[in-house]
């Protein structure tokens, strides 16, 4: 256990660096916004792929179901489930409008990071003396989760009014979102391979999936701490005439520093 801490401290350290990151994953700029109107279905499908690739909770979420996966058919398995299950919620969310606030949904996807750390690291046998729940049904029932959460975020752009032209721009997207997921996947899994050759795998394990449910957590009250923006916006910004108090002794201030050097 003393050798994994070196590992869990870079490992958290790496969390931290990537927290503003985080906050920001499933954002969807402007710009993006702009090229929608502008392009057509291959735009979709790169919007997909680039919101997977930045989707760090999705990420840390397969990461944590491919960790301990060596058979390509157990990960071809799993990732199967997920992939059917956020594909559906995905599609029929979007396609028939279905939406909540987005901080939640991504504050419960949180959750199913967590879980699959504190899984990965037997945490129903050592504090609830019971076997893990069937991981197969966990899977696809998460994906179902994370795929209301990428449609949450698509109903933010306009998809149009024609069925039909909608539905094209929803499956472009949802194309993007697996080529995105296959990239992800293919660095996952080599990066996991040539780590399992080596001793530190059998320390560092649990140190890493300590770091997921870490991240979990830290996305967790991220998106809380958003959606108590989205939801009282006014009990978090300073009173006008307060802040401009603040800036007329700021002025003051450097109006003073300034006779003070002219001095000098």
């Amino acid at each position: 256990m003393t050798n994994s801490r070196p590992l869990l401290m870079r490992l958290l350290a790496a969390s931290a660096v990537m927290a503003p990151m985080l906050a920001l994953a499933h954002g969807i700029s402007e710009a993006d916004r702009q090229s929608m109107l502008d392009g057509g279905n291959l735009h979709y499908i790169g919007l997909g792929a680039s919101h997977m690739l930045t989707g760090y909770d999705h990420l840390l979420f397969l990461f944590g179901v491919v960790f301990f996966l060596t058979g390509f058919k157990d990960v071809a398995k799993f990732v199967t489930v997920f992939t059917i299950g956020h594909c559906i919620t995905l599609i029929f969310a979007t396609y028939y409008k279905i939406t909540w606030n987005y901080y939640l949904v991504d504050a419960i996807i949180a959750l199913s990071v967590i879980y699959k750390g504190f899984d990965n690291n037997g945490g129903f046998q050592k504090y609830f003396q019971m076997a893990s729940p069937n991981l197969l049904a966990a899977v696809f029932g998460f994906g179902l989760l994370h795929g209301f959460g990428l449609s949450t975020r698509l109903q933010q752009l306009p998809l149009g009014d024609d069925n039909m032209a909608m539905l094209l721009r929803i499956l472009s997207f949802n194309v993007g979102v697996e080529v995105g997921q296959i990239a992800a996947l293919t660095v996952m899994l080599a990066l996991l391979a040539v780590w399992r050759r080596r001793p530190s795998f059998a320390r560092g394990s649990f140190a890493a999936n300590l770091a997921i449910v870490y991240a979990g957590v830290y996305l967790l009250f991220t998106q809380l701490h958003g959606y108590q923006h989205d939801s009282q916006p006014d009990s978090f910004r300073f009173p006008a005439e307060e802040h401009r108090h603040v800036h007329e002794d700021m002025d003051i201030g450097n109006s003073t520093d300034d006779k003070r050097n002219s001095l000098k």
